[in-house]
Order: C-alpha cells, then structure tokens, then sequence
C-alpha cells in the first residue's frame, strides 16, 4: 500500500467567535489555551478514535452537527457536576461500556462534545 496514516494531527472547525469559544473550553473543561488554540500531547498508551457515523446518526444530538469532539477526563462525575455547577447544558444520560464511561454537554455555541472516563 505505500504510506499511510498514523494518528489524527488535529481538529479544526468553525465558530460563530473563536475567541469567546476558546476561553469557554478554558474556563468549562481546563483546557490551556494559546491564540490558535491548543495542542494535546497524549500520554503513553492514549488512544484516539476516527469513526465515521451514518449521516443519519442521532450520537451528536439533534441539531445537525457534523462533528463532535471527545475528550478524554479522570472523573466524568466531577467534570459533569463542574459543568453542571456553571450552567452549562449537561445530557442526564451517563453510559457505562466496556470501554469506559461516557457524558455529553454542549458548548455556549449549542456544539455537543463527548466526555470520555477510560475504563
């Protein structure tokens, strides 16, 4: 086959204001921001999933998203009760699989993004 892909080098993707977006993700999930954004360094053994879902899908909720971000997180619990705490619009649902467990929320700009406790 030749070359071939090893890993996602990004995520890229539009915003009404990038610059209100990027100091909500700082504020709502910790994440430390530059002026572009960011740049996750994974740790050994971290994963990263590419999935394509049916553009049917209901996964991203119901707003017709493209995509959605997941995040990988040491305690769902706290960082859903965080968010919660901040107002920010938290699914109920928490789902437990043989991965590990997952929550929703979405971003002041109605984004849905996934949380992911590794099991």
């Amino acid at each position: 086959m030749g070359e071939a892909a090893e890993g996602v080098g990004g995520i890229f993707f539009r915003a009404h204001d990038p610059v209100v977006l990027r100091a909500w993700y700082s504020e709502h999930l910790g994440i430390d921001m530059e002026e572009y954004g960011t740049t996750f360094t994974a740790k050994e053994g971290d994963q990263t999933v590419w999935a394509p879902f049916p553009d049917d899908t209901t996964y991203f909720g119901s707003s017709g998203q493209q995509l959605m971000v997941n995040f990988r997180v040491r305690d769902l619990d706290a960082m859903l009760a965080q968010l919660r705490a901040a107002g920010v619009d938290v699914d109920d649902r928490v789902e437990t699989i043989e991965f590990g467990r997952f929550g929703w929320a979405s971003d002041l700009e109605g984004n849905r993004f996934e949380l992911w406790e590794p099991a």
